[in-house]
């Protein structure tokens, strides 16, 4: 890079919950793009996250580890703030369809419109991976489907955890019931 170019630091956000391939997919492509990528779990509990924000971090670390550019971290609030907090000035935001493009357009205006020096970075999603989402994910993951090659092998075992625990929890309270 040359001298009179600033480094290039990008979060990457979102609520990761799970963290699927698609997510991998970007996270891979990105952070072959900018020096540092910030992988950043925002902990919305309006959304009744099915992980807990520790769960997810420690999720997200694992299976970033073959990225040594790559950090994972939480934040509350506008993704603009956490970004200038942490140096960052670009904002990767991933896009799978069309639709998605109307949504994180207005984000990324809005994000503009709140920190100008903060560039979004559109990445699109692979092909492979376009039609998959978190929550797609838990709704097959719930119903005993298969999620393999969906979400990494660590996340696939936590769900299959989550789950049996859940239908375990159900089948003991319509026992008591």
């Amino acid at each position: 890079m040359s001298a009179n170019r600033t480094s290039i630091v990008a979060v990457y956000p979102g609520s990761f919950d799970p963290i699927t391939n698609g997510h991998l997919d970007i996270i891979s492509r990105g952070s072959r793009l900018v020096e540092r990528l910030i992988v950043a779990i925002l902990n919305n509990e309006a959304k009744q996250p099915l992980f807990s924000v520790e769960e997810r971090v420690a999720m997200l670390e694992e299976v970033v580890r073959p990225y040594p550019n790559v950090e994972v971290g939480s934040f509350e609030g506008l993704t603009v703030e956490y970004a200038m907090q942490r140096g960052a000035n670009v904002i990767f935001r991933g896009i799978r369809a069309i639709s998605d493009y109307e949504y994180e357009l207005q984000i990324a205006l809005m994000n503009r419109r709140l920190q100008p020096a903060i560039e979004t970075a559109f990445l699109l999603s692979g092909e492979a991976y376009s039609f998959i989402s978190s929550r797609l994910v838990k709704q097959v993951a719930a119903l005993g489907g298969n999620i393999s090659g969906l979400v990494p092998p660590l996340v696939e075992e936590r769900l299959k955890e989550h789950f049996q625990k859940v239908r375990l929890k159900d089948a003991h309270t319509a026992r008591l019931g």
